[in-house]
């Protein structure tokens, strides 16, 4: 398995938001900015509204649970 670091593209799976105007599961393209000892990382993701800077954000590769990061999909 490839391993997180600093410069690498990554999905960051977005929460949405309570109005639905950006819905739970989308996933976005995000940069890793620091890697954590327990896969955890912290990123730069981007919106379609702007830049969104997040830390210890956990990897799930088989949920891809919201609020998650994973590997891109290979098209």
């Amino acid at each position: 398995m490839d391993m997180p670091s600093v410069g690498r593209i990554v999905h960051y799976v977005a929460y949405g938001t309570p109005g639905g105007e950006f819905p739970a599961g989308v996933c976005r393209a995000a940069i890793i900015t620091e890697v954590e000892i327990s896969k955890h990382i912290s990123i730069m993701v981007a919106n379609p509204t702007g830049l969104f800077f997040n830390r210890d954000i956990p990897h799930d590769e088989e949920k891809k649970a919201p609020g998650s990061w994973h590997w891109p999909e290979r098209i």
